[in-house]
C-alpha cells in the first residue's frame, strides 16, 4: 500500500494555542487554500480510498479531495489528535514555560498530557488504525488526513525511529508525507511535501503484460 499522510490546513489558532480535539475550530482561508492544492498534489495518484479524523478541520481538507475524485470520505477514530487533556486549548507561550513540555520536546516516550493520553499510546493508537487500513486495502493507494504529531509518530514507527526523536520530524500544515507499506520493510519516500508527487505514480502497464 501506498499510505499518503496528509495534515489538515491552517486554522485561526494554529501556532498559537494547542488545539487539540476541541470542536467547531474550522480551517481560515489559508487552510482552505492549502487543502485544494493538497488535493489538486493527490489527485493525479489512483487513489483506492480516503480516510479522516473527525475533527472538523481534518475532514474539511479531506473534502476537497473527495469531491475532487469522486470517492467518499470515511472518519477513522484512530487518525484524530493527540488527547492534550488539560493542555487543549491553552496558549504555546504558557505551556513552553511548564515542566512537562521540557519532557515532550526531550523525552516524549516518558510523557503523558494532564488528563489526557501519553505520547506512546498516541503513536499506539494511529499505528493500529494504518494497519488496519493496510489491511483492507493492501496494494491500494489510500490517503489519510491527521495532525502533525500523529503523523510524525506515524512515520517515526514505521521507519524505526526512536519516539525520544519524533519532534525532530517537521510535518507543515497542507503537506503530504508517503509512506510505501507491505509485506518488505516500510519506505518513507516523501517527507512534508507541499509540492509535487508525479514520481509516485505507477508506470503504465505494458499492452499484454498483466
Amino acid at each position: 500500500m501506498l499510505l499518503l499522510l496528509v495534515r489538515h490546513g491552517l486554522t485561526d489558532l494554529t501556532d498559537t494555542r494547542l488545539i487539540g480535539r476541541i470542536p467547531g475550530i474550522s480551517l481560515n482561508e489559508k487552510g482552505r487554500v492549502q487543502a485544494r492544492a493538497a488535493a489538486d498534489l493527490v489527485a493525479p495518484l489512483p487513489l483506492t480510498a480516503i480516510f479522516s479524523s473527525p475533527l472538523e478541520r481534518t475532514q474539511q481538507t479531506a473534502t476537497a479531495l473527495a469531491d475532487l475524485k469522486g470517492l467518499p470520505l470515511e472518519v477513522v477514530d484512530g487518525l484524530l489528535e493527540v488527547d492534550y487533556g488539560e493542555w487543549a486549548g491553552q496558549e504555546f507561550k504558557v505551556l513552553r514555560k511548564t515542566d512537562l513540555w521540557k519532557v515532550v520536546q526531550q523525552h516524549p516516550s516518558g510523557a503523558r498530557f494532564p488528563g489526557g493520553e501519553s505520547v506512546r499510546e498516541a503513536q499506539a493508537r494511529i499505528v493500529a488504525a494504518i494497519e488496519a487500513i493496510l489491511g483492507r486495502h493492501p496494494g491500494g493507494v489510500v490517503a489519510a488526513f491527521s495532525h502533525s504529531d500523529m503523523i510524525k509518530l506515524a512515520v517515526a514507527h514505521f521507519t524505526g525511529v526512536h519516539l525520544d526523536l519524533y519532534q525532530r520530524l517537521v510535518v507543515s500544515a497542507g503537506s503530504v508525507t508517503a509512506l510505501h507499506l507491505g509485506s518488505g520493510p516500510p519506505a518513507l519516500v516523501k517527507l512534508n511535501e507541499v509540492g509535487s508527487l508525479e514520481d509516485l505514480k505507477p508506470p503504465p502497464r505494458r499492452k499484454g503484460k498483466n
